[in-house]
């Protein structure tokens, strides 16, 4: 498939990847951004699309994929951090009980903090929602390495922070 026929054949979906969209995001300018964010994944990708195989299902798995990647790096920023010197960080989305949960932030960043770097730069990106296999591409290591060292890492935060392993 050349790149003209690639090209029309994405804008021919333009309007069926919208009302896709629409459906993930409820709200008409969050469904054209995931559309433009779609298009631009696919034509970066493009090599990976296999010629005589359904396109159109390619390119929706693609939206789905980004939509569900926003989601989950979404919900994991879902925390508001206190100002106070006490440094709080409370989650914004309610655990099920009226109280929000309070945990010492200053504790649990200095231990951060003091993690050998190999294993406190794949945790710290985990966290923020990035996941294995882009980290692994962004730090040049393979994805059983990544996964190792966030498993290192969470073990370590565990040994030296006891007071939350029930957190």
């Amino acid at each position: 498939m050349s790149t003209i026929e690639f090209n029309e054949a994405l804008l021919h979906l333009e309007s069926n990847l919208i009302s896709f969209a629409y459906t993930f995001t409820k709200d008409k300018d969050d469904a054209k951004d995931l559309t433009q964010e779609t298009f631009l994944k696919a034509i970066v990708y493009r090599n990976y699309y296999t010629p005589q195989t359904n396109f159109k299902a390619w390119v929706f798995t693609i939206m789905r994929n980004i939509f569900i990647n926003q989601y989950r790096r979404k919900s994991k920023r879902n925390t508001i951090f206190d100002q106070s010197k006490e440094g709080y960080v409370m989650n914004s989305v309610t655990s099920g009980s009226k109280e929000n949960d309070l945990v010492d932030f200053a504790i649990i960043s200095k231990e951060i903090a003091n993690l050998e770097n190999e294993y406190k730069e794949p945790f710290e990106m985990h966290f923020e929602g990035f996941k294995y296999k882009e980290i692994s591409e962004k730090l040049d290591i393979p994805i059983g390495t990544v996964k190792s060292r966030i498993f290192i890492a969470r073990k370590k935060l565990m040994d030296q922070l006891p007071e939350f392993n029930n957190h």
